[in-house]
């Protein structure tokens, strides 16, 4: 664990003394100062990336963002953001389809994912390979919905199949300690154990070393 029980007094004199601070609200704080500045610069370099797949997105006549109800911290839902990856009315494409694939279904019921999903379009997978289509969720950071770094948000109706404690302590990432190991290998369950490792060893040297991993990971396109 990075942080003690124990709190640090700083004397001003032999009669005074400040107010003490636990490095937890330290951590807090200049995560969340992080986060902020972070945000605002990769939005700023990021914008004419975004204009450009935002008007390519839109040939095929449908909307160019994306958005969903997930469960953030403290058990609040919010709206999160994407590029659109999917063709129109994806969910209902999503259920005829592990209708008709019993080994698609088992894929979806073990990882909340398909490595093949055909609801996905030819510009949408290039997306998802560099996790492009991740940038709208610098928005959510802004907000507050979101950290650049924590664990991945999860679906509403997923809750009851999570079994991590921890999640709910936690303000939800745009990358984490998942994306950057087994990324899209693991199933959910083993999914909810790096989240309850991320949220017991949470530290700004352990944001630091899933950003640069991140890096990597988006440049060797690793993504879904």
């Amino acid at each position: 664990m990075p942080y003690s029980n124990d709190t640090t007094h700083f004397e001003v004199s032999s009669v005074a003394t400040a107010p003490s601070f636990h490095p937890i609200f330290t951590y807090a704080w200049t995560k969340r100062a992080i986060d902020i500045a972070g945000a605002l610069a990769l939005g700023l370099l990021a914008s004419p990336l975004l204009v450009a797949l935002v008007l390519l997105i839109r040939t095929d006549g449908g909307t160019a963002f994306f958005s969903q109800q997930r469960l953030g911290c403290g058990g609040r839902v919010f709206r999160f953001w994407k590029l659109r990856t999917m063709v129109p009315d994806a969910e209902l494409a999503l259920s005829r389809y592990l209708e008709e694939n019993a080994e698609a279904r088992e894929e979806w019921n073990r990882t909340q994912k398909l490595r093949h999903d055909p609801r996905v379009t030819s510009l949408g997978r290039l997306l998802r390979k560099y996790s492009l289509d991740e940038l709208p969720q610098l928005w959510n950071v802004l907000c507050g919905d979101m950290s650049l770094i924590g664990p991945r948000p999860m679906f509403v109706t997923q809750r009851e199949l999570y079994p991590g404690v921890l999640y709910g302590d936690v303000r939800p990432g745009i990358t984490g300690l998942w994306q950057v190991t087994d990324r899209n290998q693991c199933s959910f369950a083993e999914r909810a154990q790096f989240d309850q490792t991320y949220a017991e060893r949470m530290s700004l040297g352990t944001d630091a070393w899933i950003a640069l991993r991140t890096v990597r990971a988006v440049f060797k396109g690793t993504g879904c």
